[in-house]
């Protein structure tokens, strides 16, 4: 299974894609995108959803992670934030991936086993995790990879027993699908 874990930001948005065979974690890509503050809002959010579509497309993910959203005291940020967050899910949606969201601390708990771990605690787990030979830098990858990798730990059973599990859900969701599109989304005129 493979694994694209995003760390959203709207100035620089982490991204690690690994791929889970039984019990090894091996890394397939990771990096960030990054956005110039002189370039209108817009024009960043275009770019973070087109170069995430590219990685997407590149490496063929099954499944997302994402870090749920620390809310800070700067509003502004958040906003930002939160705008680069709902394209980094747009673009996993519309590539078809299943989402899965942890928290900083769910994050820290599966890679450290302490869940009030230090960022270079989970930082170090992340290289030694993936036998990397340096942790990855910005911040932001290390955080995807570590996103990525505790959703992989928070996988159960065999491949065989997720696969059918997966494949009951999806004809479980496209069930709920039909009638939420039918019952939530209208125009009205």
């Amino acid at each position: 299974m493979r694994i694209l874990g995003i760390d959203p930001g709207y100035a620089l948005m982490g991204y690690g894609v690994i791929e889970r065979n039984g019990s090894r974690l091996k890394v397939i890509d990771y990096g960030s995108i990054s956005t110039g503050p002189s370039a209108p809002m817009p024009e960043r959010l275009k770019f973070l959803y087109s170069s995430l579509m590219d990685i997407i497309a590149e490496t063929q993910p099954e499944t997302a992670s994402f870090e749920e959203l620390f809310y800070n005291t700067n509003a502004k940020t958040v906003i930002n934030v939160g705008q680069a967050r709902g394209v980094a899910v747009l673009a996993c949606v519309n590539s078809g991936l299943e989402i899965a969201e942890y928290t900083p601390l769910q994050i820290k708990q599966a890679l450290v086993g302490y869940g009030r771990a230090e960022k270079k605690q989970v930082q170090q787990m992340v290289k030694a995790i993936l036998g990397l030979e340096k942790v990855p830098k910005p911040d932001d990858t290390a955080d995807a990879l570590a996103a990525a990798i505790c959703h992989a730990n928070s996988i159960r059973g065999s491949a065989s027993l997720q696969s059918a599990i997966d494949r009951a859900l999806a004809k479980e969701a496209s069930k709920k699908k039909k009638t939420k599109k039918q019952d939530d989304f209208r125009i009205i005129r």
